[in-house]
């Protein structure tokens, strides 16, 4: 009889080798350039899984060097879809692949293989980065991982990543940041907790909200590239914006607001409301949970160009479109090049996500596509719209989630 084949192990010795090679060029790249004072877990060989809150795009690196050993990140599908890279980071790290926003029951038995094999996990349980500077919603499917793993959890706070990195800003602004495990919850101490009670005290664990002045982070292009983030005007409704340098204006109305270091936003010319993002940001949130989305079935909510690729799950990305025409309507997304048109039906959608800082990932039945544009492309908009049809037009467990 021929042998059963045995599967190869995701936990590899390399693993271990690069972590600690990363370490040493990383750990002291992040104090001179995240100003960041990370406190060391003496984790003494134990396994965890670790959830943190998402501030910055090198989060990632700051739990890794709090951990001893190599720490297994879930990773959304995007990071799996880059062709030669990709092959590289799974040999050196084998990030845990998950569909983004999405239940996906392969990821959990991927977390379920390392844990058995005694591998540290970590998970941003929000899905995503901030835009506001708080901790943005958490998905209740994370209790259930928990569950199945019965891992000691480490709550991983991030503080002031907002301030140094934005989501939406290209720029590293000199501030101090802080990382550290605030809390471990054993699995004798969660078992008895209800999945509610669970869930509460990860979301209060986890949650930071930078918007206070509490402390400044200097740069000469503070508020460039805010408009990814912000697209309604407390004057104008739905409009756009433009930022250059520490400051960024409303096109429709010409409000003008300097980003100062505090993070406090200061109008320069004509009034504004809000004395923070995070407070803009809210009220963008809860004006699109008041829209009508029927009244832009006739004429769309914006025009704009951006790349069209389709997405090869784990493989790379094809081209279909270059500098494609935009239109986004209360219930469809349409995609023009020429003569040619792809309808994107929100009833047919399963998904709108961003991915990194602009780019947007649509899960259209049972193809991934992406749109990509240039620097001042709003992504969030798109996938904001899209949720409030889903909202409106369905039944769904939380009626005001927004994507993110």
């Amino acid at each position: 009889m021929a042998k059963k084949a045995t599967r190869k192990k995701w936990m590899r010795f390399r693993h271990r080798v690069v972590r600690n090679i990363a370490y040493a060029i990383l750990y002291p790249y992040s104090r001179l350039v995240y100003g960041i004072k990370i406190t060391k877990y003496n984790n003494k060989g134990r396994r965890f899984l670790i959830l943190m809150n998402h501030q910055t795009a090198f989060d990632q690196f700051f739990v890794g060097m709090a951990f001893r050993g190599p720490v297994y990140y879930i990773a959304s599908e995007d990071l799996f879809s880059k062709g030669w890279i990709s092959k590289l980071i799974t040999w050196l790290v084998a990030p845990i692949p998950i569909k983004k926003q999405t239940t996906d029951v392969s990821a959990v038995m991927n977390c379920m293989r390392v844990a058995k094999e005694g591998g540290t996990i970590a998970l941003a349980p929000e899905g995503n980065r901030t835009y506001s500077g708080h901790t943005e919603y958490i998905k209740p499917a994370v209790v259930k991982l928990i569950r199945a793993l019965k891992l000691p959890v480490a709550l991983f706070r991030i503080e002031g990543g907002y301030g140094v990195h934005p989501r939406w800003s290209d720029v590293v602004r000199k501030g101090k940041m802080r990382a550290y495990v605030s809390r471990v919850m054993e699995p004798e101490e969660y078992r008895d907790l209800t999945d509610s009670e669970l869930l509460e005290t990860i979301c209060r664990e986890l949650y930071v909200h930078e918007g206070n002045g509490d402390n400044e982070f200097h740069h000469d292009k503070r508020a460039e590239y805010l408009e990814r983030a912000m697209y309604v005007c407390p004057t104008c409704g739905l409009s756009e914006f433009e930022s250059h340098g520490n400051h960024i204006s409303c096109k429709k109305c010409g409000v003008t607001l300097e980003f100062a270091p505090s993070t406090e936003l200061k109008a320069v010319e004509g009034e504004f409301p809000f004395r923070f993002v995070a407070d803009w940001y809210d009220y963008q949130c809860d004006f699109i949970n008041k829209l009508d989305t029927d009244l832009y079935l006739e004429e769309p909510y914006y025009r704009e160009r951006a790349d069209f690729s389709e997405v090869i799950l784990y493989k790379n990305k094809r081209e279909i479109f270059e500098d494609a025409e935009l239109e986004l309507y209360g219930d469809r997304l349409l995609v023009r090049k020429g003569d040619q048109e792809y309808r994107l039906d929100f009833d047919n959608a399963s998904v709108f996500t961003v991915v990194g800082r602009n780019k947007l990932n649509i899960y259209y039945q049972d193809k991934v596509y992406q749109l990509k544009s240039n620097e001042r492309f709003n992504s969030l908009k798109y996938m904001n719209l899209f949720y409030r049809y889903k909202n409106t037009h369905s039944e769904v467990e939380h009626g005001q989630f927004l994507g993110l």
